[in-house]
């Protein structure tokens, strides 16, 4: 190899990965040759988004861009062989297969492994740890064993902990957490913070035990029975050990290399071992003599390295041990001097009960500096309060944490206050001037920043603060669908619309480029089908399809699909509620009533699905669209034919507008809703678009939705005869399929409109742009060419074919659908939803 040298890691985490990235981008003249070990079946994959695991079961989706090293021929790759020795003297490992490969330079990036308190017990069967993909699938053999609503330990109740028994709430199970500390989460939050955090983890169905430890587990005819330090008795289904970790120095050690008191293989600042050839990065590294257990300090010791290998003097500093996640949907944050113990430091907090949020600012003794903070529920302002720890602040401490809405809770306090040294992206160490000189050479976009600084290409939650940034500086932002388009969603619409092109690789050749990707194909696909009547599994366009609407069903999490009839305004006949009885039955499936007043079944098989909806449609039912982009239901109340407060005819108009909009292609979803008075019974405000009676016609609302971020829809116009509310629904929803960006619901849609409200009702109610016309004859050609997407399939048997035996949950082993009786109901084995957690939803999803 002449001057060449081979690098050894052991170990492909994250940062083993990061390492191997950084060494191979700054190595441009091929000095090093690279060999990575690792023992796990997967390349290096997102540990940190391991939860994320148990809602798709796609190991794929978990990988880290590049892992593979395709195409680069200086880096070898061998997974599934373990390390077992390291000869220092000899330069050289040797494995558990029989390898044995020398080096110039070695790099430990062993992480670390799940600590397991010795807890008579504690290695019983159905006692697991919570590290890895390998992990989590045994972990959900186990919860399928145990039972829908059964109760799963987790004991530790720190992040990993949370993220633990989230995965036992997504497999039906009831979690307790068991903490020996006095609140969750000891380690980032305060009394206060960790109180509100249980009290709103406890609202989610999780049973909290904190200021307890475990003193036994036994084994029982069904599981186990856990018995906590105060006495109190669980039989539980599984037990999750997630009480911390402990890093895998079991190689240096026995290679003879120094470690710290608790553990670790200790480095210097440059990251190097006692031995100048042998160096430790990531959670098995005692930088100084001290571990570091987050993502960030493990990818800054990783560049360290890499530096170091190619003559570099980079040195690990202060590491930024921030956290910053969604937990069980509660957000929470923690930066810096998060506790106060700095001496003489000043706290000033907002504990606001009734909206469910913390924030604690940790101060300088004259008030002035940051020294850190921790946020709870609302971490809106982590993103530029992180970057300032120990710099002063630009205004009122109270008014920066103050409830959104409050008299105090403007303080105008953004990027622009950063200075250019705060940092940015912790994880790849870049500072706001980084990325402001980053920009004034000519980066114009988040994609190029991420390209040019790396910030943002970690863990992501800094990408909101670039944009901003951006448009601090005066940056036009880029509208660009995908690398593919450089077109937005809108302009592709209205190329579609003006050039005729009807297939997604005749758009492409013409003003695209490339062959695309996940992003483009969707959202194509949406604008031929929202353009016209065609099938969208007609010919190409099939392929373009995400996984839903690819089968015309909701894919479940157990690799079962659902079945949604429409039901127009929650209109049935007694002879259609038969029919779907009988269905049910003979196919053993769920049935649900859902929020949108229709019927859903749940656990077909994918080959029963034509079987099921021939019998649908021969009953005189259609495919209720509950996996499309789409309009899904019109939900409606009694109205003026049985409630005697009812001004109008509620049940009827919420019938003709759905028949008139269904199977209308959308950005998003789109739900509507009727009420028949001002109580509000439909709860229309909840809705993309509402429809409430007056005593003289209708008041139109627009774009409310649910979810994660619920609004109320806003008043666009009132007491409507019925031709004047159809005519502006019809412009309303062609102006939202024209200008919406991807996978947007029209509540950010409208918001996001210069001008807003004001400006839709002028272009809705007034034709400020002169296209109501054009937008009523498009809603007309919809309703015209309208046919149901499943009696087209049933037609065509080219479209039957694609409907085969197909197993969509890869790591199991049998496709068919098991089925408990669990109080009178059936739901599937190891289902999302347990006795007791009401909280879950588990109707139509997204």
């Amino acid at each position: 190899m002449g001057s060449q040298k081979r690098v050894v890691v052991v170990g492909h985490g994250m940062v083993g990965h990061r390492f191997v990235e950084a060494l191979r981008s700054r190595d441009g003249d091929d000095v090093w040759w690279v060999t990575v070990l690792a023992e796990e079946r997967d390349a290096a994959y997102d540990r940190v988004g391991l939860t994320g695991y148990t809602e798709h079961w796609d190991r794929s989706r978990l990988a880290l861009p590049g892992n593979e090293y395709a195409g680069d021929d200086r880096v070898e790759l061998i997974l599934r062989d373990r390390v077992t020795r390291v000869d220092t003297a000899g330069k050289y490992v040797a494995t558990v297969l029989g390898r044995r490969i020398s080096y110039d330079a070695l790099v430990l990036a062993t992480g670390s492994s799940a600590f397991v308190p010795p807890v008579p017990g504690h290695d019983l069967p159905h006692c697991h740890v919570y590290r890895t993909l390998d992990d989590l699938d045994a972990i959900r053999a186990d919860a399928v064993r145990a039972g829908d609503g059964a109760a799963g330990v987790v004991i530790g109740g720190g992040l990993l902990g949370l993220e633990a028994a989230n995965a036992l709430r997504q497999f039906g199970m009831t979690p307790h957490v068991v903490e020996r500390s006095p609140r969750l989460m000891a380690q980032q939050l305060d009394e206060a913070g960790g109180a509100l955090l249980s009290r709103m983890v406890g609202e989610l169905g999780i049973v909290v035990h904190v200021d307890v430890g475990t003193d036994s587990i036994e084994s029982r005819d069904d599981g186990l029975r856990v018995t906590l330090g105060d006495g109190s008795v669980i039989d539980a289904g599984l037990v999750i050990f997630a009480a911390g970790v402990r890093p895998r120095d079991e190689l240096g050690r026995a290679a003879g290399l120094p470690v710290a008191d608790r553990g670790g293989v200790l480095t210097d600042s440059s990251c190097a071992t006692v031995d100048p050839h042998v160096y430790a990065i990531g959670e098995v590294a005692a930088i100084n003599g001290r571990c570091y257990g987050l993502v960030g300090p493990g990818y800054t010791s990783a560049e360290v390295v890499a530096d170091r290998l190619l003559g570099g003097a980079a040195e690990f500093g202060e590491a930024d041990m921030s956290t910053k996640l969604k937990l069980l949907g509660v957000d929470v944050a923690s930066f810096g001097d998060a506790m106060g113990v700095t001496p003489d430091c000043l706290e000033v907090v907002v504990n606001d009960a009734v909206n469910q949020t913390y924030a604690k600012l940790v101060l300088s003794d004259d008030a002035a500096t940051l020294l850190g903070g921790i946020l709870v529920g609302d971490v809106t302002a982590y993103g530029v309060l992180r970057p300032m720890v120990g710099e002063q602040l630009p205004g009122d401490p109270l008014a920066i944490i103050a409830p959104r809405g409050s008299d105090s809770g403007d303080s105008g306090l953004g990027v622009g206050a950063l200075p250019a040294a705060a940092q940015i992206c912790s994880c790849n160490n870049v500072s706001k001037g980084d990325l402001t000189d980053a920009i004034a050479d000519g980066c114009t976009d988040v994609p190029a920043l991420k390209s040019c600084t790396k910030a943002g290409t970690s863990c992501g939650s800094c990408i909101p603060l670039l944009k901003q940034l951006l448009e601090a500086q005066g940056v036009q932002q880029s509208k660009a669908l995908c690398e593919h388009f450089a077109q937005s969603r809108a302009e592709l619409f209205e190329i579609v619309s003006a050039s005729g092109i009807r297939t997604f690789s005749g758009l492409i050749a013409r003003y695209g480029a490339g062959r695309g990707c996940d992003i483009c194909k969707p959202v194509v696909a949406s604008i031929l089908a929202s353009t016209s009547s065609g099938h969208i599994l007609d010919g190409e366009e099939a392929s373009l399809q995400d996984s839903n609407d690819h089968f015309l069903a909701n894919i479940q999490k157990n690799g079962s699909y659902s079945v949604v009839p429409r039901v127009p305004g929650g209109d049935i006949t007694p002879e259609q509620l038969i029919l779907i009885g009988e269905i049910a039955r003979d196919f053993g499936l769920y049935t649900k009533i859902t929020g949108g007043q229709r019927i859903d079944m749940f656990g077909a098989a994918v080959d029963q699905l034509p079987e099921i909806w021939r019998r649908l449609v021969d009953g005189g039912m259609e495919s209720g669209q509950a996996y499309g982009k789409s309009l899904r239901t019109v939900k409606s109340c009694v109205g003026s034919d049985w409630c005697r407060y009812g001004q109008q005819d509620s049940v009827q108009m919420a019938i003709d507008l759905e028949l008139r909009y269904r199977g209308l292609r959308a950005p998003h979803k789109i739900k509507m809703g009727v009420s028949g008075c001002a109580r509000e019974c439909a709860e229309a405000r909840g809705k993309d678009v509402g429809v409430i009676a007056t005593e003289t016609g209708w008041n139109l609302y627009v774009g409310g939705n649910g979810g994660a971020t619920p609004k109320h829809a806003q008043l666009l116009a009132g007491d409507l005869d019925d031709e004047t509310l159809v005519r502006y629904i019809d412009r309303f929803l062609m102006f939202y399929l024209r200008t919406a960006d991807r996978l947007q619901r029209t509540a950010p849609w409208v918001e996001s409109l210069e001008g807003g409200l004001d400006h839709l009702r002028d272009v809705v109610c007034n034709d400020s742009l002169g296209l109501a016309a054009d937008f009523e004859d498009a809603v007309a050609r919809h309703v015209d060419g309208y046919a149901c997407e499943w009696k087209g399939v049933l037609d065509d048997p080219d479209k039957l074919s694609r409907f085969v035996s197909f197993v969509n949950a890869p790591d199991v082993a049998d496709p068919t659908i098991e089925f408990t009786e669990r109080s009178g109901r059936k739901v599937p084995a190891g289902s999302t939803t347990g006795l007791g957690m009401p909280k879950v939803r588990r109707g139509e999803h997204a």
